[in-house]
C-alpha cells in the first residue's frame, strides 16, 4: 500500500498519472456513449414498430386497451436500457480501476528501482577530502551570516580573504553557508 501511495505521489508530482488515467477514462466514456447510442437506436426502432402495431390494431379492432400495453412495453424497454447502462458503467469502472492498479504497480516498481539505483550511486561516491591550511590570521571577529550573504560578500564586507575564511571555518563547500550561521573572520594584517 505504501509503495502505491508513494508511486501515486510521484505520478501526480510528475503530472503523468492523471493524464494517463484521464485518457483511459475518456476512452471508456466514448465506448459507453457508443453503446448507449446503439441502444437508443434500437429503442427508436422498437418505438416505431410499436406505434405501427398500435395504429394497425386501432384501425382493425378499435381496441384502446392495447395502447396501454404499448406504453408498458416502452417502460420495460426503458428499464432494460437502465439495467444495461448501470452494468456497463460498473464494468467500465472496475476495468478502469484494474488497469490503473496494474499501471500504478508497474510505476511503483520502476520508481523503487530508480530510487534504489540512485541510493547505490550515492553510496559509491568517494568521500570528499578537503585539506585546510593553518596559514591564516589567528585573530579575528565573529560574523553572523545575513540574508543574501555569500562568502565573497562577507569577505568584501570584512576585508578578509575568502580562502582565510574557508580555512578558519573548515568550510568543505563554501557555497553552502546558512543564514544565521556564525563564522570566524580572520583579521588580515599579520599572519
Amino acid at each position: 500500500m505504501f509503495k502505491r501511495c508513494r508511486c501515486f505521489v510521484v505520478l501526480v508530482a510528475l503530472g503523468l498519472g492523471s493524464q494517463s488515467f484521464a485518457q483511459v477514462e475518456l476512452a471508456n466514456l466514448r465506448e459507453d456513449v457508443r453503446g448507449l447510442s446503439q441502444r437508443l437506436g434500437e429503442l427508436a426502432l422498437k418505438v416505431e414498430q410499436l406505434e405501427r402495431e398500435n395504429r394497425e390494431l386501432k384501425s382493425s379492432q378499435g381496441a384502446v386497451s392495447k395502447s396501454y400495453a404499448t406504453v408498458s412495453d416502452l417502460n420495460d424497454a426503458v428499464a432494460d436500457l437502465n439495467r444495461v447502462i448501470r452494468s456497463s458503467v460498473a464494468a467500465s469502472r472496475s476495468e478502469t480501476l484494474a488497469q490503473v492498479a496494474v499501471q500504478m504497480e508497474k510505476l511503483g516498481k520502476q520508481t523503487n528501482a530508480a530510487l534504489d539505483s540512485l541510493a547505490k550511486s550515492q553510496a559509491t561516491r568517494p568521500a570528499v577530502t578537503t585539506n585546510f591550511s593553518d596559514d591564516f590570521p589567528k585573530e579575528g571577529v565573529s560574523y553572523t551570516v545575513q540574508k543574501g550573504d555569500t562568502l565573497a560578500v562577507i569577505a568584501k564586507k570584512t576585508g578578509a580573504k575568502q580562502q582565510d575564511i574557508i580555512n578558519a571555518n573548515k568550510l568543505a563547500d563554501p557555497s553552502k553557508i546558512n543564514l544565521g550561521q556564525t563564522l570566524f573572520i580572520p583579521v588580515s594584517g599579520s599572519k
